[in-house]
């Protein structure tokens, strides 16, 4: 039973001070839970023992029936619902978009939900930086993200920084979320979107702040191109980069920016581990792993291309 208090997706292990709201708002409203719950089947069993009913006059009755409704009916609920909100309100406040004292702006990160993958930017004066289905983040910062949907609702919800909230295509909400120190958090669609949303999975680093600018200036370069892999190169540009972006080489947005595809740790948005010639397998069986996603079967291309392609990919490091 308590393998669901910890974990990278629990709630009730904190990393956040947002999060530590919302998992104090949790035991709370367990604590209360069972409070009642007990109580009611206590009155429950008492009711069963009892042999005989005393005898009531009507008017006797009547009173005891009217204060079972004002007690149980109405000032009981009303007690709760006070409570909660008063709980409540500021664990929400906690996730608002509030002004910072001092009046210090926080750094805003933009997340976009398609099916069934993540889209990553930094907007900043330096030049933005976009990356897909890995979230790179300052720790020991407020940070406000910027969520939208591009084709149906997404929700983002990273569960030991915070709550989840909805991305809307059309609209653009807002969460603040901070994480305490340096550490990969999972992150996940939380509204269905589809066949594959249980695929739709984000990968979430918290970095020191000053690892987290050298990271952003290295991927305003365009990553360092191999030797060796010209072949692959020229396959990209022909078959690939209509739809996908490499800083310097290919302004496709139909599909993921691949600029530091290398460097991550999954595929396919939680599908495949990041490893020795995972690339050349999701060209080759991607309708295979992820049914129904948006890039179309490579039928046409040779077993030997797609080696060579995913070789090169995974080269691509900041």
């Amino acid at each position: 039973m308590l393998v669901g208090c910890s974990g990278e997706r629990s709630i009730l292990d904190p990393a956040g001070p947002a999060a530590r709201e919302v998992a104090w708002l949790w035991w709370g409203m367990l604590t209360a839970f069972t409070l009642v719950f007990v109580g009611v089947v206590g009155l429950w069993l008492a009711a069963f023992r009892r042999r005989a009913s005393p005898r009531r006059g009507e008017a006797r009755e009547r009173r005891l029936g009217l204060g079972w409704i004002l007690g149980g009916g109405i000032l009981l609920p009303g007690v709760s619902i006070l409570l909660l909100l008063a709980v409540g309100v500021p664990a929400g406040q906690r996730l608002l978009p509030l002004p910072l004292p001092g009046g210090e702006a926080p750094r805003v990160i933009e997340v976009i939900g398609h099916q069934w993958w993540w889209e990553v930017r930094y907007p900043d004066e330096a030049g933005e930086v976009v990356t897909a289905n890995r979230l790179v983040m300052p720790a020991g910062e407020a940070v406000d993200f910027h969520v939208t949907g591009a084709d149906v609702i997404h929700a983002f919800w990273v569960p030991r920084l915070g709550g989840k909230i909805d991305m809307l295509p059309g609209r653009v909400n807002r969460i603040r979320l901070e994480a305490d120190e340096p550490g990969v958090f999972g992150a996940r669609c939380a509204e269905f979107c589809g066949t594959q949303h249980t695929h739709m999975q984000l990968h979430v680093e918290a970095v020191p702040p000053d690892d987290f600018e050298a990271w952003l200036k290295a991927r305003r370069r365009p990553p360092p191109q191999a030797e060796g892999h010209d072949p692959a190169r020229e396959a990209f540009d022909e078959h690939c980069a209509g739809c996908h972006r490499v800083e310097g080489l290919a302004e496709g947005t139909g599909g993921p920016d691949l600029s530091d595809i290398g460097s991550r740790a999954t595929l396919g948005a939680g599908v495949l581990a990041m490893e020795e010639g995972a690339i050349a397998r999701w060209l080759a069986e991607h309708q295979t792993l992820k049914p129904g996603n948006r890039m179309p079967a490579h039928d046409h291309l040779d077993a030997a291309t797609l080696e060579a392609l995913g070789a090169w990919l995974e080269t691509l490091r900041p």
